[in-house]
């Protein structure tokens, strides 16, 4: 049985393409790592991307292992200086309300859910717990495939996962969705 923790990544610079963390994001993610450090965790995942890996050290520090980086857990899309703002946006939204559609750089939802849940198939093969940072979106992409729109909340669909917060997940089974209760 394999425990994952997904953690969003903490509250990013307000920048296109690859922004690091703000100095309050600095402080959840500590809070976070704080928080995560007495489960037991055998590993620590992260996308590639600066507002991923700037939260999973602080996880590694307060755990002691190292991270492990997949491309397989980057965000759904990324905005950057190639593309205007409102149509990243207005591509961002097609893929809330249509799984299948494909923006103009970037994943479909569908297609980001699937990359998530076989990265967390593969890792399911090593020892647990594990924390896995990521992004809103793609998890949100996951969590649509896991259990369905349903189980979801509105805010959740159209504004992601609040940052910091933590699915818990065992292997797929969906076991708590975005909790920030260890940063109140």
């Amino acid at each position: 049985m394999t425990i994952f923790y997904l953690v969003q990544h903490a509250e990013k610079e307000r920048q296109l393409g690859d922004p690091g963390l703000t100095a309050l994001g600095r402080e959840q993610a500590a809070r976070t790592a704080e928080w995560v450090r007495h489960l037991g965790l055998q590993a620590v995942f992260s996308s590639p991307l600066l507002r991923t890996r700037e939260t999973a050290q602080f996880i590694a520090a307060a755990t002691g292992l190292p991270v492990q980086e997949d491309a397989r857990l980057r965000e759904r899309m990324n905005w950057d200086d190639d593309e205007p703002f409102e149509e990243f946006l207005a591509d961002w939204a097609a893929t809330v309300e249509n799984r299948d559609f494909v923006p103009r750089s970037g994943d479909s939802s569908r297609q980001a859910g699937a990359r998530f849940l076989s990265c967390l198939s593969d890792l399911a093969e090593e020892r647990g717990p594990i924390a896995v940072v990521t992004h809103g979106g793609v998890t949100v992409d996951l969590l649509r495939t896991l259990a369905g729109d349903d189980a979801l909340t509105a805010s959740l669909l159209n504004e992601g996962v609040p940052s910091c917060a933590i699915t818990t997940l065992d292997r797929t089974a969906v076991v708590d969705i975005a909790s920030q209760a260890h940063l109140e």
